[in-house]
């Protein structure tokens, strides 16, 4: 695959590699800091579903459902821009957060959870 991919409002869906269960993996940071605040997963409905409304939108795994971050704690994320990996099989996802990015209330995903490489 060619490391200059293109995609536009016509061909992203075809350009998209998902994985056996029909997701792609995406990184979500912060537009201006550049913290990685969370890792989530779409299919292309949440894909469409967030770039036509600008607001993240991921499909939960445990749940089996479509979910639009902060719908219920207020904790939006305002789509900034959405690119593809060199492969098409992941995405990164800049975003303008409100309010702490983790479902246990921590600024990242990832806040306070470090594996030690000593």
């Amino acid at each position: 695959m060619s490391s200059d991919i293109d995609a536009t409002p016509g061909n992203w869906r075809e350009i998209i590699t998902l994985n056996d269960d029909g997701l792609i993996p995406v990184i979500v940071q912060e537009a201006t800091s550049r913290e990685v605040l969370m890792l989530a997963w779409m299919d292309i409905e949440a894909v469409s579903r967030t770039l036509d409304t600008k607001r993240a939108t991921y499909w939960s795994r445990s749940r089996r459902e479509y979910w639009v971050k902060g719908e219920t704690s207020g904790h939006v994320q305002h789509v900034r821009s959405l690119g593809l990996d060199c492969d098409a099989d992941a995405l990164l996802m800049l975003v303008d957060q409100t309010g702490p990015a983790c479902h246990t209330n921590t600024p990242t995903c990832f806040t306070g959870r470090t594996i030690s490489v000593d």
